[in-house]
C-alpha cells in the first residue's frame, strides 16, 4: 500500500482562528469562511503515517473537495457558536458529518441506485474511479468520520461522555432510522409512493436527519442543556424539511448553471415531489411556514447568540442552488 500524499501537510490541529463578531462579519463572508475552514481541514484527512492505498485516498478526496454549501459543517459550527463554543473544537465533527454526506451521494450517485453522470457540475465518483472504487470511498468515508469525531475529544478535549453521545447521535441518524432508511424509502417510493406523509418520512430521514444531527453535536461539543438540544433538534427537523421541498421546487425551476446538474430529473424518474402532490405555490409557502417554525424554535432556546442560525433558516429559504 502506498501512504496518501497529496503535497499537502499531515494532520495538524487546525489554526486557532476565530470568527469576526457576529455585527461585523456579513453571513456569505461566514458561510465562506467555515467552507474555507472544513476543506483546510480534508485536505488533512490522514494522520501522516498512516498509509493508505493511492487510489482510495484519491475516490475520497475527489468527492470531498468537489465543492457544494458545506451546510452540514456550517450547522455544527454555528450551533456550537450559538452557546459560545469553541469553532475549533466543533472542527472534527463538521468534517465528519461532510464525510457521511459525501458518502451518501457518491453511493446515491451509482448506477443501482440514482444512476447519474454529474455531481456539483463534475463527473460523479464511479464515473471517473470505476464502481468498485466508488463504493470502496464511500464506504472509506463514513468509518473514517468516527474516527474524526473522536479527534475533538483526543485535540481539543471536549468531554468524552458528549463525543460517546456525538457518536451514537450519528450511527442513528446515519443509519436505518435514519438517513439509510429514508434512502431506502425512497427507492421503495418509486416504485409507488402514493401519499404525502410517505413522501415526509422520505425527506425527514433521507436528508433531514444528518441536519438534526449536525446540530445536535454542535450543541453538545458547546454544552448544550437538555432544552437547547431539544430546540435544536426542532430547528434541524424543520430546516431539514424545508431545505429538501426547497429542492423537489429547484429541481421544477432552478438554474441548472448554478444547480450544476440537470433540472427535471424527479420528473424523468418518475418522482413524486412536494410539488407534485400540493402544486409548485403551495410548497413555496410550506417552505416559508417551516422556516418560520425553525426560527421560533431558535427564539425559545435561550442560546447565548442564535442570530446565526437565524440568519442560515432565510439563506436556506432564499437559496437558488
Amino acid at each position: 500500500m502506498m501512504p496518501f500524499n497529496n503535497g499537502l501537510p499531515g494532520n495538524e490541529p487546525a489554526e486557532g482562528r476565530r470568527p469576526d463578531p457576529i455585527d461585523r462579519q456579513p453571513l456569505n463572508e461566514y458561510i465562506s469562511g467555515v467552507g474555507d475552514l472544513v476543506t483546510g481541514e480534508i485536505t488533512r484527512l490522514f494522520p501522516p503515517h498512516w498509509e493508505v492505498p493511492a487510489k482510495l485516498a484519491e475516490a475520497m478526496s475527489y468527492s470531498l473537495l468537489a465543492g457544494g454549501k458545506r451546510l452540514r459543517p456550517l450547522l455544527v459550527i454555528a450551533a456550537c457558536e450559538a452557546l459560545g463554543g469553541s469553532r475549533e473544537a466543533a472542527l472534527p465533527v463538521a468534517v465528519a458529518i461532510e464525510m457521511v454526506h459525501t458518502y451518501s451521494l457518491i453511493h446515491d450517485d451509482l448506477p443501482a441506485m440514482d444512476d447519474d453522470d454529474y455531481r456539483r457540475g463534475r463527473l460523479t465518483n464511479h464515473k471517473v474511479y470505476g464502481e468498485a472504487a466508488a463504493i470502496l470511498a464511500g464506504d472509506a468515508l463514513l468509518t473514517h468520520a468516527f474516527y474524526s469525531i473522536v479527534q475533538s475529544s483526543r485535540r481539543y478535549s471536549v468531554p468524552a461522555e458528549d463525543v460517546l453521545s456525538i457518536v451514537e447521535d450519528l450511527a442513528e441518524m446515519a443509519g436505518p432510522r435514519g438517513m439509510v432508511g429514508g434512502q431506502a424509502a425512497d427507492m421503495e417510493g418509486e416504485q409507488g409512493l402514493t401519499d404525502l406523509e410517505s413522501l415526509r418520512y422520505i425527506h425527514l430521514h433521507k436528508t433531514g436527519d444528518l441536519i438534526v444531527f449536525s446540530l445536535l453535536a454542535g450543541g453538545r461539543i458547546g454544552g448544550a442543556s437538555e432544552a437547547q438540544l431539544e430546540a435544536l433538534r426542532r430547528f434541524g427537523v424543520s430546516i431539514g424539511l424545508a431545505f429538501q421541498v426547497q429542492d423537489d421546487i429547484l429541481d421544477l425551476v432552478g438554474d441548472e448553471s448554478k444547480l450544476g446538474k440537470k433540472t427535471g430529473s424527479d420528473v424523468r424518474q418518475q418522482k413524486v415531489t412536494y410539488p407534485y402532490f400540493i402544486g409548485l405555490e403551495a410548497s413555496r409557502r410550506e417552505v416559508e411556514r417551516l422556516t418560520e417554525e425553525a426560527k421560533s424554535a431558535v427564539q425559545q432556546g435561550a442560546f447565548a447568540d442564535g442570530s446565526r442560525l437565524l440568519e442560515i433558516a432565510d439563506y436556506l429559504m432564499s437559496r437558488d442552488h
